[in-house]
C-alpha cells in the first residue's frame, strides 16, 4: 500500500497552520489535484471535536474521480484525521499533526507531520493515477505552506 510521510517546520503558530488545514472548502484554490470540494454536513462533537463529510473531487487531464472523507478535528489536540469513506479507494487515511516550538530564524513556528496511506481499489487506476498522486502528495505541504504565507504572511521553513 502507497504512503507518504513528510514533516515541515514552518514560520507560522501550530493554532494557524491547523485552521488553515481545517479550512477545506479553500482547498480547491490552492491543493494540487483538488478540483473540487463540497461539504455534505458538520457535525460538532460534545468532547471538542468537529467532524466534517466533504467530497473532495480531484483531476488531471481527461481523468476526474470523487472520494468521500470523513474529517476529525481536534482543535485542543491540534490533529486532524482524514478516513476514508467511499469512491475509488480500497483505502486511505491521512493524519495532520501540528505543535508549536521555536521558529526559523528566532520567530515563532511550529512543527507540521503529515502522513497518508492509500490503495486504489482497480489496479488500472492505480496504475494511470498513482505516480501522479505520489507527485502530489508530495507538494502536498509545500502548497499548504505557501497558502500560510499568503494568509498570515511570508514564513520560511526548513523540512525535516
Amino acid at each position: 500500500m502507497p504512503s507518504f510521510r513528510v514533516t515541515r517546520r514552518v514560520a507560522h503558530s501550530a493554532e494557524n497552520m491547523f485552521a488553515l488545514v481545517a479550512d477545506v472548502e479553500a482547498y480547491p484554490r490552492f491543493l494540487p489535484l483538488c478540483v473540487g470540494l463540497r461539504v455534505r454536513r458538520r457535525a460538532p462533537a460534545s468532547n471538542g471535536r468537529e467532524t466534517i463529510f466533504a467530497d473532495m473531487d480531484v483531476g488531471y487531464k481527461n481523468i476526474r474521480e470523487t472520494f468521500g472523507s470523513r474529517v476529525t478535528l481536534d482543535r485542543d489536540g491540534l490533529k486532524i484525521l482524514v478516513e476514508y469513506i467511499d469512491g475509488p479507494f480500497r483505502h486511505l487515511e491521512n493524519t495532520w499533526t501540528f505543535r508549536d516550538e521555536p521558529g526559523v530564524n528566532g520567530g515563532h513556528g511550529c512543527r507540521v507531520e503529515f502522513f497518508i496511506d492509500y490503495e486504489f481499489k482497480s489496479r488500472v487506476l492505480g496504475l494511470l493515477m498513482g505516480a501522479m498522486f505520489d507527485t502530489a502528495f508530495r507538494k502536498f505541504a509545500e502548497a499548504f505552506e505557501r497558502r500560510a504565507d499568503e494568509v498570515y504572511g511570508r514564513g520560511g521553513a526548513v523540512a525535516t
